[in-house]
């Protein structure tokens, strides 16, 4: 499935010239990189962009971890990593695997024997950090296992922990060195026969994992996994993962995301989502946008934009919503969205698709909206996005 997003088209007055088609859809160039499987979902070779989160409870409750990923699964995610740290999470990783819908990752730090374990559990993909995860020989007994299950692996470079010899190398940890880090243990697969393969290169620093993962693109064609470890909290992290995954992927550059948030993993899908939605990168669902409100505003729109948000989370169809909160800029606004209100004083005007549908009161508003998204009927095109 190819993917594009939209360029204004501007007519000589610097107005779009049209209500209905205000942007013309250009090609969104994505960089060519393999095919990989990862259970039921395809990473690279042109396929969407999937999302992926990681459990947060401790692994060894199946039950608990289970429940987590699927509220994941509810928020739309694709693919959910879990930790195998002991051998009471190895233990309850076949239970994990027979109870989730979505394909499951096996996070393998330090021991390679828990990666063998949640291989013969039915993982869909092992993931593993080079910087701790021994020896060539271990690599290689990993790799075996691996390719005789046909299952991938995903070479998780942190720049928190690249190997001695690479630090040494630069100092400290450098795009290159993380690249580096990459390459060799790509080659040590490769060299074993192995080509199964997505590459993550994460840092706390954007800038650095941005510059680590264009040379990855430009000198490789391995699916890219996107991301900025230990982000920070839903706040921080949010900008941090939407500045640094956002800008790669507008560059044509990332198969597959996670957003890494202090906060529940269904935030970390949302957020996630929220990034492909705005660069055109996954389907609509209900978007809302809402004015950011001045000394004009005369409904409680903060009340009112947080109750339309929690209405609509299980409404999945392409509807773009405007919440204007003053009769300055929002009529016209209003009337520029699949449907929209501009408010007054306790009251509002509610717009279809630029016309006036009728007047309603504030306490109105919220039940209004949610039965006009329900009978909304979107376009071919949109549906297709």
């Amino acid at each position: 499935m190819s993917q594009s997003f939209s360029l204004p088209v501007l007519n000589g007055n610097g107005s779009n010239g049209t209500h209905e088609q205000p942007y013309a859809t250009a090609p969104f160039r994505r960089r060519k990189s393999r095919a990989v499987m990862v259970g039921g979902i395809q990473v690279g070779g042109n396929a969407p962009i999937s999302v992926q989160t990681m459990t947060k409870t401790k692994t060894s409750d199946a039950k608990a971890t289970i429940e987590q990923i699927k509220r994941c699964q509810e928020a739309g995610v694709d693919i959910v990593r879990v930790t195998v740290n002991d051998k009471h999470a190895a233990e309850a990783m076949a239970e994990i695997v027979r109870g989730s819908e979505v394909p499951i990752v096996a996070d393998i730090h330090f021991n390679h024997i828990f990666a063998l374990k949640a291989i013969e559990a039915g993982v869909a993909k092992v993931r593993i950090n080079p910087g701790n995860i021994g020896s060539k020989e271990r690599i290689h007994e990993v790799l075996s296992k691996a390719k005789e299950r046909q299952i991938p692996i995903r070479i998780g470079v942190n720049s928190g922990s690249l190997e001695e010899d690479i630090l040494q190398k630069y100092g400290y940890p450098t795009p290159e060195a993380l690249f580096e880090s990459a390459m060799r243990h790509a080659g040590i697969a490769q060299d074993f026969g192995f080509d199964d393969i997505i590459i993550s290169v994460k840092s706390t620093d954007v800038r650095l994992m941005i510059e680590a993962y264009r040379m990855l693109a430009e000198r490789t064609d391995f699916p890219l996994h996107l991301g900025v470890t230990e982000a920070g909290t839903p706040r921080v992290g949010t900008i941090k993962s939407a500045v640094g995954i956002g800008t790669l992927l507008a560059e044509g550059i990332g198969d597959t995301i996670r957003v890494s948030l202090t906060d529940e993993p269904e935030k970390e899908v949302e957020v996630g989502k929220e990034i492909l939605r705005s660069l055109g990168l996954a389907q609509r669902t209900v978007e809302i946008i809402a004015c950011p409100t001045c000394g004009r505003l005369e409904v409680d729109l903060f009340k009112i934009t947080n109750q339309l948000e929690e209405a609509v989370k299980g409404i999945k169809k392409p509807v773009k919503v405007a919440l204007l909160g003053c009769v300055v800029n929002g009529p016209g606004e209003a009337s520029e969205a699949d449907i929209g209100i501009a408010a007054g004083k306790g009251v509002a005007i509610l717009y279809r698709k630029g016309v006036v549908v009728r007047r309603i009161k504030e306490e109105e508003i919220v039940s209004a909206l949610i039965e006009e998204i329900q009978n909304f009927v979107p376009t071919e095109e949109a549906a297709a996005h």
